[in-house]
């Protein structure tokens, strides 16, 4: 036995190195998600053991170790057994194999299951609850102090919880089928956090999810990540945030090939532009000498295409009810609101989220950039209370005076009713004649007629899951 160890260091039973520890000391630094979890710890030897579980998720060839292996650590050894033994494990590895990221989700998630599982286990043998929380006392007033336990003091409380170690290796052993199954939801339930992940930050191009998420710092990717695991609300945001962005980049690719039309006949040798003919003059023995030799001239005929003109693609203000008749729907709106972010991000333009209800709080992302916190905020703000239309509007004016917004159009999103003056209607509308803007309307399940006094359009939708509300996306 290693007499020399104390508990709180990284003590492995696998082939990690110094290398490994000090990488899984930075993840658990950054992770208050770890922190918490081996403060509440069930097991005395539980930090050792969270690094075992991230380096057999990371490394590209972890091994257990057969011989020299402390007597205390050897319930942790006999989980990492049972863990990388389960069928699934080798092909889950493909997905967190050197993967900073994915082997913290991995960690924190098989780390909570197996606290949770330990936790309702000993709520069956009280005598066995009390044993191992009196040796974490003792473990974390060591710590605490930062003192060395007397040699004598040190060999009880080794013997101590080496007898605890061998109770709950029987009751792992006992209970195996069980603890299986809490690992198998542990993987499922990081692979979700996962995607979730890639919903809130990937952008609206096909296949760009993993490539955004390399452009983000591990510190904000875990925040992230933690805030999925534990937050409902968060994870459905995600979830509409994916789906929204699917439909936000076939709207975008659909206005982009829409934006060309034909516009007569010119000659020139791109294929996916030629006339049908000149497809039928390649194909006839008589005339495909000829074809090939207008088409190496460029004197083939083809249809001649221009771009239609496109709507301006400056910055977006949108303003979003949030009184509280839109609570039910807050997810679905921070999920659209997140994935008109990225249609600005991906064409660098600014974007300013006005929330309002009876009154107002504004939030501005540069380029449509937004931050790990910027988003946990975003995802925790909800204002509640009455509508006010005028609040709204006054707001985003105040936004396109500002000169990196002055080409702005409104987006403008109520389930509500209100009313608005004459003399502000005539105010609102000549700002909008000197500023040249425009205001697209989506109109939740109410009365649109005090909304049409402002709106160059309006469309009815029954959340924001409705066909119609999909038309923002082509912005």
């Amino acid at each position: 036995m290693r007499r020399n160890k104390n508990y709180e260091e990284y003590c492995s039973v696998l082939n990690t190195d110094t290398f490994d520890k000090r990488r899984f000391k930075e993840i658990f630094e950054m992770s208050q998600g770890l922190q918490k979890l081996s403060d509440k710890a069930v097991l005395p030897t539980f930090e050792p053991l969270l690094c075992d579980i991230w380096a057999s998720m990371y490394k590209m060839k972890p091994a257990i170790i057969a011989k020299d292996v402390d007597s205390i650590l050897s319930l942790n050894k006999l989980l990492i057994e049972v863990i990388v033994a389960d069928e699934n494990f080798a092909s889950y590895r493909n997905f967190t194999r050197l993967n900073d990221l994915a082997s913290a989700i991995s960690a924190m998630k098989y780390g909570e299951k197996t606290n949770q599982w330990f936790a309702q286990q000993l709520e069956k043998d009280e005598e066995l609850k009390e044993q191992s929380r009196k040796i974490q006392l003792i473990l974390r007033q060591t710590q605490k102090q930062k003192q060395q336990l007397q040699e004598a003091d040190r060999k009880i409380h080794e013997n101590t919880m080496i007898e605890l170690n061998g109770k709950l290796q029987q009751m792992i052993q006992s209970n195996s089928e069980s603890f299986l199954q809490a690992m198998n939801q542990a993987r499922q339930e990081s692979m979700q956090v996962r995607d979730g992940l890639k919903s809130l930050l990937g952008g609206i191009s096909a296949g760009n999810a993993e490539a955004e998420l390399k452009k983000v710092p591990l510190r904000d990717k875990i925040l992230l990540a933690e805030k999925i695991a534990t937050s409902k609300k968060m994870k459905e945001i995600a979830e509409w945030a994916g789906r929204f962005k699917k439909i936000a980049r076939k709207k975008q690719k659909s206005k982009q090939s829409q934006s060309v039309r034909r516009n007569g006949v010119t000659n020139g040798n791109a294929i996916e532009k030629l006339l049908p003919v000149e497809f039928i003059f390649y194909t006839h023995p008589l005339t495909k000498i000829d074809f090939l030799r207008r088409f190496s001239e460029s004197q083939t005929m083809q249809f001649e295409q221009k771009r239609s003109e496109v709507l301006k693609k400056g910055p977006i203000v949108i303003c979003l009810d949030q009184s509280d008749s839109m609570s039910s729907l807050d997810t679905q709106s921070k999920g659209f609101t997140l994935a008109l972010m990225s249609i600005a991000k991906k064409q660098r333009r600014d974007l300013c989220l006005v929330l309002f209800s009876s009154h107002t709080q504004v939030f501005r992302y540069v380029k449509g950039k937004i931050g790990a916190t910027e988003m946990v905020r975003l995802s925790r703000t909800f204002l509640g209370g009455g509508t006010n239309y005028a609040l709204a509007l006054d707001e985003a004016v105040h936004v396109i005076n500002e000169s990196r917004f002055k080409q702005a159009d409104i987006i403008f999103v109520t389930d509500g009713e209100n009313q608005v003056t004459d003399s502000f209607l005539e105010a609102f509308n000549k700002n909008k004649r000197e500023k040249a803007f425009n205001v697209l309307s989506l109109v939740i399940g109410c009365n649109r007629n005090t909304v049409e006094q402002f709106t160059d359009k309006v469309i009815e939708v029954i959340d924001f899951d409705d066909e119609g509300t999909f038309t923002a996306f082509e912005v």
